[in-house]
Order: C-alpha cells, then structure tokens, then sequence
C-alpha cells in the first residue's frame, strides 16, 4: 500500500490564512514523538518535577556529609532597668544596665546512619562590655570541644531515611520516563487526528472534482436521455454535497493542525505536512515478561512501596514514643574567660559535659497507645493498597499486550481492505462513465473507499496507542529490546 502523502501547495492556498508567509513544517510520527518529548510544555513540566526530586534526592545525600557551619552575632546592644541584689543593704534594688556583646562559632557536624546520632565538633569566641556603673570586658572561648548525641531507644531516622531517599528518587526517574511516554500517547491522539483530517479534507478534494465532472457528463447523457432526470437530479445533489463537506473538512483540517502545533509548542500559523507511517513490523510481547518489567518499572508500585515504607517508619517512630523516651549528649573541651583576648586562649581549662534525658509517660489517657494503633492500620491499609495496585497493573499490562496483538493483524486487515476499495471506486467510475454503472452504485463504492480509508488510518492509530502504552506501563522498548531507563541521560533529559 502507497503511503498518503498529504497535500502541500493546495493546502497553503486553500486553507484560511494560508499562503506562502506560513512556515511549513513536515512531520512522520516519529518526529512528531520527538518533539513532543523535547519541545512541548507538558514535557517541560515533567522535567522541572524531576528535578525536584532530583535536588531532594541531593540534599539526602549531602546530608550525609559533613557539615561546616559558621554562626556569628555581629553586634548586640542592651540598655534596660535589671533587678539586683545589694548586698550592702541587703535588700534587691532596680539599676540600669547597659551592655554590648558580639560572639561566633563555627561548627562541624557529622550524623550518623549506623547509630542514629550526629557527632560534632565547634570552637566558640564571645565578647562582652558593659556600661555604667561599673565597665567591664570580657572575653569568653571555647578553643575546642568534640562532642555525640542521640536519642537511646531505638528509632532511628537516618537509617529509615536511606531506605526511603533512594527509592523516592528513582521513582522520580521512573516518573519521569512513565510522563514522557504518556506525553508519546498524547503525541500518537494529535498526530492520527491530523491524519484523519487530511485524508478526509483529501478525499472531500477528490469528490469535489470527480462530482462537478460526474454531473458534467450526467447533463450531456440527460441531453440525450442516457439517464433519467433523477439520476441527474442525484447528481448534483452529490455535488451540492461534495461541496459542503469539503467546507466542513477544511474547517476540520485546520482545527487539528492548530492543535498539533500548540501541543508541540509551535507557532499557531505553522503548515503542518505529516506522512502516515507504513505497516509496523510484527513485534512478539510475552505477556509473563511484560508483567515482570511492569513490577519492577511502575511508578506507581514504586510509590506503593514508598508509602508502605513510610507507614513502617512510623509504627516504629510511634512504638518507641509510646514508651519511655531518652537522649544522651556528652561532650569534652575547654574554655577560658579574661579582660583580654589573648588571655582567653591561655591556660585553659576542661570543660566536660554528660547529659541523659528521660521522659516517661504517667498518664496520658491512651494518647501515646492511640497514635500507635493509628500507625499500624495506616500500615495494614498501604499493604493492601499495594497489592490492589499490583493486582490493577498486572491486568492493565495483560489486557493492553492482548489488544497489541489484535492490532498488528487489524493493520494489514484494514491495509487489504483500503486496497480493495480504492480498486473497486476507480472500477465502478470508469464504468459509470461508460454508462456501465448506475448512481448508486458509484455512491456506495465512493463511501466503501472513505469508511476503508478512515478505518486504515483507525487501525494504525490503535496499533501505535497500544504500543507506546505498554512503553508506558514497562518502561521497556521492546522493538529495540532495551529498557528506557538505560537509553534515558537523566542530565540532559533525552533519550541516548
């Protein structure tokens, strides 16, 4: 079968605003895919919500890292009425007071998965002068300290967080690649519908010129009462009527063009030219390995597992709070205080610290136990989820390999049967012309050609959509046999 190559010059001048200022842009469904995964702004959408996760998923990992932090206060002033006590008339008194300070510290920190605890280690220098009655400066450092605190029963956030971050980001990738292919679904709508449009405004030409030309020579046969004066009267009605649906078809072409070029991000005006893709070759989907990539490459079982990890987080977070709660900080380093500033680094004496911190629930009138119980059936609810999403996947995947397999056989069907028809119309008009066919006869082979035309450019169309669907629910292309995520540069966000 002759591919349809839809027609060019007669649509830049036929059109509404056509003419030779228009871009014109020549597009196979290919291109067409391309474009909108690198141009369109639904794919610049996509890529912004990826790299949202992809800073998070950075911020985890740095996080992970040490970190160096410098906390400095500039200047601070006070000038207030202090309650103190005199101890000469022993008794308290109200004096003013008026003090400037200036301090800063820097401090290096380092948390921990395996414990759950941060180590750290910070250096501090303040400064202090006070006014009236009494003036004094002083100048208080710490040269040193190193210090570890955690919390001592169990819950450890670091540890769950690295079972979660990196899942969070490759469902991020995932996500990525499932939109990108939905936005090839998208593609596969616009492009057909712009072919459907074409092929009608094509054939709505045709039968503008074949009726004017039938209706030509109907009046000379009536002349000689070759046929009857309803024939010709049947004649020009489908003359009348070639006409008014090649208005209609026109109108219809240029709604579609103008919605396949906003969809890819183009000018309004732009001439679109596109080439129907020929019969795909036959391509064998085992439905056991398309449900296999399916679980391991969906989105959405990512964010099932997701959700299910965070439930279990918090039935552990939620146990351990409904106990009793403690946290241990200790630290050893020095510290110093003098009217000079290089005093305060001399002589130095140890300052040590050793805090432990329990709290433990008394009554709480089931609070702490209420929480807990949330958090299970919270839990028992995403497991369920989970599988429900599985189990809807798994059938989605089945069904859709299903219809694939059916379309590939419905493509050369409706390629045979285009054939036949084109055959048949060129048949019966000729032999209408020889006065061999009646009216109604060339009728209904000209409406067999167009239902054979549109249901060839239906067939292709389904065939694609369910294609570039089990793209989307695999992440797999299986006419190349390899995975999207491996033919995926994440950086600069299209396909290798």
């Amino acid at each position: 079968m002759k591919r349809y190559l839809i027609i060019s010059w007669l649509l830049a001048f036929l059109l509404p605003g056509g003419g030779l200022a228009q871009q014109t842009v020549r597009l196979d469904l290919q291109r067409t895919i391309e474009l909108a995964g690198d141009s369109s702004l639904s794919a610049f959408r996509y890529q912004n919500m990826y790299l949202s996760g992809y800073w998070e998923y950075r911020s985890y990992k740095a996080n992970r890292l040490p970190s160096l932090t410098l906390n400095l206060t500039p200047a601070q002033y006070y000038r207030y009425i202090t309650q103190r006590y005199d101890s000469g008339s022993d008794m308290d008194v109200y004096r003013e007071q008026q003090m400037f300070s200036a301090s800063g510290g820097l401090s290096v920190q380092q948390n921990l998965d395996l414990t759950g605890g941060t180590f750290y280690i910070n250096s501090d220098l303040e400064y202090m002068r006070n006014f009236g009655f009494t003036k004094s400066t002083q100048y208080s450092t710490v040269p040193f300290r190193i210090g570890y605190q955690q919390n001592l029963l169990g819950y450890n956030a670091f540890r769950w967080d690295r079972k979660i971050e990196p899942l969070k980001f490759e469902k991020a990738k995932k996500q990525l690649l499932y939109n990108l292919e939905t936005l090839s679904e998208e593609a596969v709508t616009y492009f057909f519908a712009l072919a459907m449009a074409q092929a009608d405004y094509r054939l709505a030409c045709d039968n503008v010129a074949s009726s004017d030309t039938l209706y030509s020579i109907g009046l000379q046969r009536h002349k000689i009462a070759a046929i009857s004066k309803a024939d010709l009267l049947t004649l020009q009605l489908d003359k009348v009527n070639a006409h008014n649906s090649w208005e209609n078809a026109r109108i219809a072409l240029k709604r579609a063009m103008f919605s396949l070029a906003l969809f890819l991000n183009m000018d309004k005006n732009t001439q679109l030219e596109i080439t129907l893709p020929g019969r795909p070759r036959a391509i064998e989907i085992p439905v056991a390995d398309a449900v296999e990539k399916a679980r391991a490459n969906s989105p959405t079982l990512l964010e099932q597992r997701q959700s299910v990890l965070e439930a279990e987080r918090n039935v552990s977070k939620t146990r351990v709070e409904s106990r009793l709660n403690a946290s241990l900080n200790a630290s050893v380093g020095f510290n110093q205080v003098s009217d000079q500033l290089k005093n305060a680094y001399r002589n130095l004496l140890q300052q040590d610290l050793v805090s432990v911190s329990v709290s433990i629930p008394l009554v709480d009138w089931g609070v702490r136990r209420g929480k807990y119980n949330m958090a299970k059936n919270n839990l028992n609810v995403a497991r369920i989820a989970a599988r429900q999403e599985e189990l809807n996947i798994e059938e989605e995947v089945t069904m859709t390999v299903g219809d694939f397999s059916i379309q590939q056989r419905l493509v050369s069907s409706a390629e045979e049967a285009l054939d036949l028809a084109v055959t048949a119309y060129e048949q019966t008009r000729q032999r209408f012309i020889i006065g061999k066919a009646d009216v109604n006869s060339l009728t209904l082979s000209l409406n067999r050609q167009q239902e054979a035309q549109k249901n060839y450019i239906s067939a292709l169309q389904n065939y694609w959509l369910n294609y570039y669907k089990i793209r989307r629910l695999t992440l797999h292309d299986y006419e190349s046999g390899v995975s999207l995520s491996d033919r995926f540069d994440y950086q600069s966000g299209w396909y290798r």
